[in-house]
């Protein structure tokens, strides 16, 4: 009898350890594909950013004090600002509608704007704080070196934080947070510019705003990420154009259908209500 229980205690510890084996491995597996989803994800943020090694090492945002980049962030037509809110990527619709070089603080930034989610406005206000700003190491032109003439100075990106607050008292508010990458230039007038250099080339975008919507009533926090042109960070399946954002038709329902009707289809009501000021 004895001889048989101990026989029974071996025979399940071994498959104790085949099943925490197998576990093990099965997590591991688990963990490399969600590092390679995650990492195909970012692709247009290491596509349209220069890496470390072609940045200069130092970070020259003291340096970079003197100069007004507030420009940047307001220059793009708010039809190609597009943005996504949460897990199944419902379209957020976002403008800032003034941003201001802080007078006490030069790498702090005064902002407002609107946001818009099914239909629901809000306004917000807050602040861009620069943290990072990074000269490239070599200049770049253009296709045939087309900007090589346009007198630059110099040409980097900058990474801020930034924290805008929506309207506590209306509906559906919350605080939007996170950091922002910006891709600029200097030019011969010693004013910072609105990288467009690579404007042309496949997946360009530019002012990424990558991070969180937390909701003031539940406390819920979100994905929350919007950028110039196309949207950094966002499901596989979700932006299929080749040059150009295309939002799959899996997320139609998710207020994507009207933007594809407008700009894939050419349809003249549908691109009426793209043009909309909706902000005002």
């Amino acid at each position: 009898m004895m001889h048989n229980l101990s026989d029974y205690w071996r025979m399940h510890h071994i498959q104790l350890l085949a099943t925490s084996r197998k576990m093990n491995r099965i997590i591991i597996i688990l963990l490399l594909l969600n590092q390679i989803s995650f990492a195909q994800t970012v692709d247009r943020i290491e596509q349209n950013f220069p890496r470390n090694e072609e940045l200069k090492m130092q970070n020259l945002v003291t340096e970079y004090n003197q100069f007004d980049f507030s420009k940047i962030w307001t220059l793009t037509e708010n039809e190609n600002i597009l943005g996504i809110i949460g897990k199944d990527h419902q379209r957020l619709k976002i403008k800032l509608t003034s941003v201001e070089k802080d007078s006490n603080n030069p790498n702090k930034y005064l902002v407002t704007g609107k946001s818009c989610v099914k239909g629901t406005i809000c306004d917000f206000s807050g602040t861009i704080n620069l943290t990072e700003i990074k000269e490239v190491k070599e200049f770049h032109f253009g296709v045939d070196d087309e900007y090589a003439d346009k007198g630059i100075k110099s040409q980097g990106i900058l990474i801020a934080d930034y924290e805008f607050k929506e309207n506590s008292e209306q509906k559906h508010s919350g605080i939007f947070k996170g950091k922002l990458y910006s891709k600029w230039n200097l030019n011969y007038e010693n004013k910072i510019e609105y990288d467009k250099i690579e404007f042309i080339s496949d997946g360009y975008l530019n002012n990424a705003f990558v991070g969180i919507w937390k909701s003031y009533s539940t406390g819920k926090e979100k994905i929350c990420n919007w950028a110039d042109y196309r949207i950094p960070i966002t499901n596989r399946d979700f932006d299929i154009g080749a040059g150009e954002f295309s939002p799959s038709e899996k997320y139609y329902n998710k207020d994507w259908e009207n933007y594809q009707k407008a700009w894939l289809y050419g349809d003249e009501k549908a691109k009426k209500e793209e043009l909309n000021e909706w902000w005002k």
